[in-house]
């Protein structure tokens, strides 16, 4: 486990940069980086030991914001259609340079990418590989400008790694799980709440990752950082899919299970990634993506009541 060091998060009002933050403050000087419109958040960050930084990535606003980090967590993104494409670019791509060349002193940084920049496949259960095809990606289930804006992150992360001989990790997020603020957290609350659940594609198998096996893997990802950037899948070991996520939780309940399938043309059919390169780095999860479910849900459950 990291300990003793200074420690950037940024984004760190988001679903993953949130627990991750925190997690890290319990041995390390941790600071967060976000626009903060929420005061409220912020101090319940503050409370949990983190110090904020009111930023804006996209135009390198960093006043205030030390420049001598041993470890950067890049995080923050922006998401939006295409009628917002050059401010998304601004924060995604631009906002990453900005920022790395701000911390460039760092022993190394984390880059948070997505599965969305794969090209798509027509086998809902193809694995991928991170030397799959990129730049052919349909929005499907993400933000339509998620797959232009995190090729262009990943391509400014690998320069920057070069041109100030940062150690980089480009970490393809899969899903994630562990909180209500998940994906599968949203389909529990539309089951519990008795509200159909629209899907683009059936099954849609996920290879989720729970948030506390995130939390152990940072360390040894963080330690794989190198230049020539290395690029690794973020995602469990296991497959669980879409229909299965809602029939589980509609089967704990003692309900029926409502679902909507809306295919779109070339859209996503799955979101399978091969995880081999990231378990040679972290070695195996510690929590399945059946077992990890079941505490999500039950979780909820209890805070429902």
């Amino acid at each position: 486990m990291l300990s003793g060091e200074k420690i950037l998060v940024t984004g760190v009002t988001g679903s993953v940069a949130g627990p991750l933050a925190r997690f890290l403050a319990n041995e390390n000087e941790v600071w967060g980086l976000a626009r903060f419109r929420d005061s409220e958040r912020r101090e319940h960050l503050e409370q949990a030991g983190i110090m904020t930084c009111a930023g804006d990535v996209s135009s390198g606003g960093f006043e205030g914001v030390p420049d001598d980090f041993t470890y950067v967590l890049h995080l923050a993104w922006a998401r939006g259609d295409f009628s917002r494409l050059h401010d998304v670019l601004r924060v995604n791509v631009e906002g990453t340079g900005l920022l790395l060349q701000h911390c460039r002193k760092a022993k190394a940084a984390l880059v948070m990418s997505s599965t969305a920049v794969y090209s798509t496949n027509s086998d809902p259960w193809h694995a991928f590989t991170e030397d799959d095809p990129v730049g052919n990606g349909a929005a499907g289930h993400t933000a339509s400008t998620s797959p232009a804006s995190k090729l262009g992150q990943e391509s400014v992360a690998r320069f920057c790694a070069l041109a100030f001989e940062l150690p980089v990790v480009i970490a393809r997020l899969n899903t994630f799980t562990g909180i209500p603020r998940s994906l599968p957290g949203l389909y529990v609350a539309s089951v519990l709440g008795d509200r159909p659940v629209v899907l683009p594609g059936d099954p849609f198998p996920h290879s989720p990752i729970d948030v506390e096996d995130m939390k152990a893997q940072l360390e040894p990802l963080l330690d794989a950082a190198s230049t020539p950037a290395l690029t690794v899948n973020w995602c469990g070991d296991d497959v669980i899919t879409a229909r299965e996520w809602i029939a589980l939780a509609a089967e704990w309940a003692g309900t029926d299970p409502r679902v909507t399938v809306e295919e779109t043309q070339g859209g996503v059919t799955g979101n399978v990634s091969d995880a081999a390169r990231r378990q040679a780095i972290t070695g195996p999860c510690t929590r399945s993506a059946a077992d990890s479910y079941r505490t999500l849900y039950e979780s909820m459950m209890r805070s429902a009541h």
